[in-house]
């Protein structure tokens, strides 16, 4: 994606997904106190067992695991309620929404709502994510790169050794895209919330119709749709907004990725598919930018009985880690 290409997205995304724009735009500002420019970089944790890490560092892939094995299994449930709050034929939002994209270009709305719904049930089923935090450090306090935040190792890992990996990622880059995956923060909204920013995308459409006109139909339609996948696959409850949680959501039968391969494992004593992330650039030239070593930045060791063996460990694997 060239950087006009990369503008357009943006602009795009401002429009119909302004909560997901925000949320962005801070994660790299808290970090770097400034503005975020293409370069910037900010940076994501995630907290995971002792054994998968290893993998994770001898591999060079991350796991995503079926929405339906986790363990808040009905969260795309949880999303698709609040969604159709917003679309309910009762609701007048739903028809200046359908009218404000009319206007712009007609048929696409519809288009889209029907795209959605034929692919729901594919959702529901078939969405396969992995998931990091923000990793909150300051110039002020930077106690997360030591200590890792207690949150998170309550909720992460269970009974065994944890760990937290750190992950660099920059603010522009088209890997997103060359991997057919979403990756987006995670809103944290209550139903009030919800139906205000629903009406503030409506009055984003009605303030840049000129531009919206300028663009093709079939990417109108893509814009809406991604906001409605977005909606069911990245709202939590607000109690859980202590995870500053993003995702790598991926569907497979909708959007298939060469370069992300099923396998087969046993998790928690259950048999089931795993999809497999690659943070190697070996895959192909296009990862570089992810590849582990490139994006790797530091590894904290979870509260534990035994952190001294478990450094020793780490320090050996990240020192065979395939460059």
């Amino acid at each position: 994606m060239d950087a006009e290409q990369f503008e357009k997205a943006l602009r795009l995304q401002r429009i119909f997904m302004p909560e997901f724009m925000r949320r962005r735009q801070a994660a790299y500002v808290n970090q770097t106190g400034k503005e975020p420019q293409p370069g910037a970089i900010a940076r994501f944790a995630h907290y995971t067992s002792a054994g998968v890490a290893m993998s994770i560092i001898a591999e060079k892939r991350m796991w995503m695991r079926n929405t339906n094995c986790m363990s808040d299994y009905s969260e795309i449930q949880h999303g698709y309620r609040e969604l159709l709050k917003s679309f309910d034929t009762k609701n007048p939002d739903r028809q200046r929404f359908l009218g404000a994209i009319e206007n712009c270009s007609p048929g696409a709305a519809t288009q889209a709502i029907s795209l959605f719904d034929q692919w729901f049930q594919d959702t529901s089923l078939n969405t396969y994510i992995t998931s990091i935090s923000e990793h909150m450090v300051s110039k002020d306090d930077r106690s997360e790169d030591q200590y890792g935040r207690l949150s998170m190792w309550r909720a992460f890992g269970g009974a065994s050794a944890r760990v937290a990996i750190v992950f660099k990622i920059p603010y522009q880059t088209g890997v997103a895209e060359a991997l057919k995956v979403l990756f987006s923060p995670v809103s944290y909204l209550t139903e009030e919330e919800i139906q205000t920013v629903f009406r503030e995308v409506v009055e984003n459409v009605n303030r840049k119709q000129d531009f919206l006109r300028t663009v093709s139909q079939q990417e109108l339609v893509a814009n809406i749709f991604l906001m409605l996948i977005a909606s069911v696959t990245c709202l939590k409850h607000r109690g859980f907004h202590e995870e500053r949680e993003w995702r790598v959501v991926y569907a497979p039968m909708r959007s298939p990725s060469p370069f992300i391969v099923p396998i087969m494992r046993e998790v928690a004593g259950v048999p089931q598919p795993i999809y497999l992330l690659p943070l190697d650039k070996s895959v192909s030239p296009i990862l570089k930018e992810i590849d582990f070593p490139n994006m790797f930045d530091r590894l904290i060791i979870g509260p534990s009985p035994y952190p001294r063996p478990m450094y020793l460990a780490f320090v050996d694997a990240l020192t065979r880690c395939p460059t």
